[in-house]
């Protein structure tokens, strides 16, 4: 029996790395400037990790396949090469694994959260909250007006308590309850949230970024094709959290500033 289960550990390792080998479930398609740099490194994480998975399940099944069937009935209490060796062995394997796509992720890692965007990306405010986003456009006057968190009030949709009476930069503010985005134009995405852990999760962005209580965060992206994407919270945020879901709307230029100008006369 002990062989027959070793045999069963080779065929289920083998079976189990041929879809990755085959990218049988492959991304979607990549409408951003640094995806293809986010697929290249998820290509060799997973070259790295399944060469290691395979290795591993066959050192199993080797061992399995030279002790299970002893006919002595003595425990074994030392394994080929001392467990000093394995262990030093594993160190080794996954130490080099961890430092190999540190070196490798680290250029990609760096362009998208280390790398500050460019003075002329489209400034954008993405508000997370149970169970809804909301965005903010800084309108005509290019700046932001600021936020009164005695104002907030979601029944009159004042979402980020902005006093337009008060605050002159607040009147022109665009808020809306969808992300449009000019194409080929770097935005820079401010994001906080109003309450509990949330995330902005926009697959063929190759963007996924928590919303952090307490913490103003930002990432910045260029998006390269137009159409209609879903934005999706992949953060447990409470029982509405399987219908907290947005759109990205990515705008040929003259269609998105007509949309602004839409925008702002329904505010």
């Amino acid at each position: 029996m002990g062989k027959w289960f070793a045999v069963t550990l080779v065929l289920i390792a083998m079976v189990s790395a041929i879809p990755i080998a085959m990218h049988s479930w492959g991304m979607p398609e990549n409408i951003s400037t640094h995806g293809n740099a986010i697929d290249q490194q998820m290509r060799v994480t997973l070259i790295e990790t399944g060469a290691l998975f395979v290795i591993a399940q066959l050192l199993m099944a080797s061992l399995v396949w030279k002790f299970a069937d002893r006919k002595s009935k003595l425990p074994i209490r030392r394994l080929p090469g001392g467990a000093r060796a394995l262990v030093i062995a594993a160190i080794l394997l996954v130490g080099t694994e961890v430092v190999a796509l540190g070196i490798v992720s680290e250029r990609t890692w760096s362009a998208v959260y280390l790398t500050p965007a460019s003075r002329g990306a489209l400034q954008v405010e993405a508000q997370a909250e149970q169970f809804a986003y909301s965005f903010r456009y800084p309108g005509a006057d290019g700046k932001f007006g600021p936020v009164h968190l005695d104002k907030i009030d979601d029944a009159n949709q004042n979402f980020f308590g902005l006093d337009t009476t008060a605050d002159p930069d607040s009147r022109d503010d665009i808020v809306t309850a969808q992300l449009a985005v000019p194409v080929n134009r770097e935005v820079h995405l401010l994001m906080h949230s109003r309450d509990v852990g949330h995330s902005f999760y926009v697959p063929e962005l190759r963007i996924q970024q928590d919303f952090v209580p307490g913490l103003d965060l930002s990432i910045h992206f260029t998006a390269t094709k137009t159409g209609k994407y879903e934005i999706v919270c992949t953060q447990l945020c409470g029982l509405g959290h399987y219908n907290m879901r947005s759109y990205l709307l990515v705008l040929p230029a003259e269609e998105f500033e007509e949309w602004l100008k839409q925008k702002a006369a329904a505010q």
